[in-house]
C-alpha cells in the first residue's frame, strides 16, 4: 500500500503547472501523466483549463504567504473546500492507495484537492519555508518568479534552475568587486 501517494509529486506537479502554464486542457492532463497520475478525468468540460488556473493561483496564494501560520490558514481552507475522508483505492494497476478526494470529481477539483494535500504533506515532513520562490527573483529587475519546491536531502534549495542560481551568483560576485574598488 501507498501509504502517501499525494507527496512530492503532488506539489512538483503543482509548480510545474505554475512555472510553465499549459495551453489547453490536453496540456495539462498530459502534465499529471507526466507527474504520475494515471486516473482518467472524465467528463471533460470545455471551462477545465481556466478553472485549473484558478487552483493553480490560489495554490500560488499559499506560496506566497508571509508567514507559516497564514500558509496553515490557506492550506487548511483548501483542503477543507476539496478534501473528502480518506478512502482506500486499487484503480488503474497502482496498487491499494489512499485517495482523499470524493470519485468522480472534475479535472480541477481532483487537482485541487491532491495538490492542497500533497503540499500539507510536503510542508510539514519537509518543513513550512521548503516551498518559495527562486530566490533569483528577489533580486531588484530580476524577473524569475518561478515557485521552487525543495525536495533535497538538505532542505537548501533555493533556485528553480542553475540558470538561475548563476545569475544570482555572478551578481554577488559583481556586487562585491564593485564594493572592494
Amino acid at each position: 500500500m501507498h501509504l502517501n501517494p499525494y507527496g512530492e509529486y503532488a506539489v512538483l506537479l503543482a509548480a510545474s503547472l505554475a512555472n510553465d502554464w499549459p495551453a489547453d486542457r490536453a496540456a495539462i492532463v498530459a502534465r499529471t501523466r507526466e507527474a504520475g497520475m494515471t486516473m482518467d478525468f472524465t467528463p471533460a468540460d470545455a471551462a477545465d483549463h481556466a478553472r485549473t488556473r484558478i487552483v493553480i493561483d490560489d495554490w500560488l496564494r499559499v506560496v506566497d504567504a508571509p508567514t507559516e501560520s497564514e500558509r496553515a490558514r490557506l492550506l487548511n481552507a483548501e483542503m477543507a473546500a476539496v478534501a473528502a475522508y480518506p478512502r482506500l483505492t486499487d484503480h488503474d494497476g497502482e496498487g491499494w492507495h489512499l485517495h482523499y478526494r470524493d470519485a468522480q470529481q472534475s479535472l480541477p477539483h481532483v487537482l485541487r484537492a491532491v495538490i492542497a494535500v500533497g503540499t500539507a504533506l510536503h510542508v510539514t515532513t519537509r518543513g513550512m519555508r521548503r516551498l518559495s520562490r527562486c530566490a533569483a527573483g528577489l533580486a531588484p529587475g530580476d524577473p524569475c518568479t518561478n515557485v521552487v519546491v525543495d525536495v533535497t536531502r538538505g532542505g537548501r534549495q533555493r533556485y528553480c534552475s542553475v540558470r538561475c542560481a548563476n545569475r544570482d551568483a555572478v551578481r554577488r560576485h559583481r556586487a562585491r568587486a564593485s564594493a572592494r574598488a
